[in-house]
């Protein structure tokens, strides 16, 4: 795990350096690195490399279904605010109203008696 996690700060660090790889493509690999450390906890720390097949199914289908269940919640969500701002009157007119100019404006006025 250690040596995963050197390899992701050094792509970090070499990204943030030459802007190499693409931020995509980074992702990507952290992603299937982030995998790979999962996959080394389970088997591992949690003693299941050696176990049966049906235990391992037991744990793995419920977490897929999960990881399944938050993906489609999220693409959900962002579908309805696409929707709700594209149909929304008050959005849409807020968004074609062009902002005023900025004006140079006088001095505050000073109150009666102050110093000036």
């Amino acid at each position: 795990m250690l040596g995963i996690t050197m390899v992701e700060l050094i792509l970090a660090t070499i990204h943030l350096k030459t802007e190499f790889p693409p931020k995509y493509v980074l992702n990507g690999i952290y992603l299937i690195l982030t995998c790979a450390k999962a996959f080394y906890i389970i088997a591992e720390f949690m003693h299941l490399r050696h176990e049966i097949k049906n235990m391992i199914m037991t744990m793995a289908i419920p977490a897929l279904l999960f990881v399944w269940f938050a993906i489609a919640f999220l693409w959900d969500g962002n579908s309805f605010k696409d929707l709700r701002n594209r149909y929304d009157a008050h959005h849409k007119e807020q968004s074609t109203i062009k902002a005023p100019p900025v004006e140079e404006h006088e001095p505050a006025a000073q109150k009666p008696g102050s110093p000036e």
